[in-house]
């Protein structure tokens, strides 16, 4: 690392911390030249996602989308923002773990429905009548036929 003050190469690392929830390294430096002491953060550097529609159009991924769907589903519904949090995480790690830069939504709608129906039926079904675009009473009972008889 470069000394900001005298620009040398030669620097060491004082001390070393987790900051901001385990996502960055904040580590005191110190110049061996000048020895003046100055601060850098490391980060865990992703590989950027891309979202593929239904209709085809790629876009950014958003994890605040995945997690209005879910609070939306479990409005009301004695489910935590803590539960819903760490399902968001780990619906995003099974993504970023993937080793893909490309995911369709059908896939992450998927992963959202798996978690949902072991988390909450009620929010799963919420989540499942918009995700998967229930038509008609006959296909939303279809849908809680499938649960009732997992169980």
């Amino acid at each position: 690392m470069r000394c900001p003050f005298c620009h040398e190469d030669n620097t060491k690392v004082v001390d070393s911390r987790p900051s901001d929830e385990n996502n960055l390294i904040r580590r005191r430096r110190q110049c061996e030249a000048c020895g003046k002491r100055f601060t850098t953060y490391e980060k865990i550097e992703t590989i950027p996602l891309v979202v593929i529609k239904k209709d085809k159009t790629r876009e950014p991924y958003n994890r605040n989308k995945i997690m209005n769907g879910v609070v939306r589903s479990c409005h009301k519904r004695p489910v935590s923002m803590k539960e819903i949090e760490a399902l968001v995480d780990e619906i995003e790690n099974s993504l970023y773990n993937s080793l893909k830069k490309e995911i369709k939504s059908k896939l992450i709608g998927e992963k959202v429905m798996e978690k949902l129906k072991h988390l909450d039926e009620v929010a799963y079904v919420r989540f499942a009548s918009i995700y998967r675009e229930f038509k008609d009473i006959n296909t939303f009972m279809d849908e809680l036929k499938k649960i009732l008889k997992d169980k």
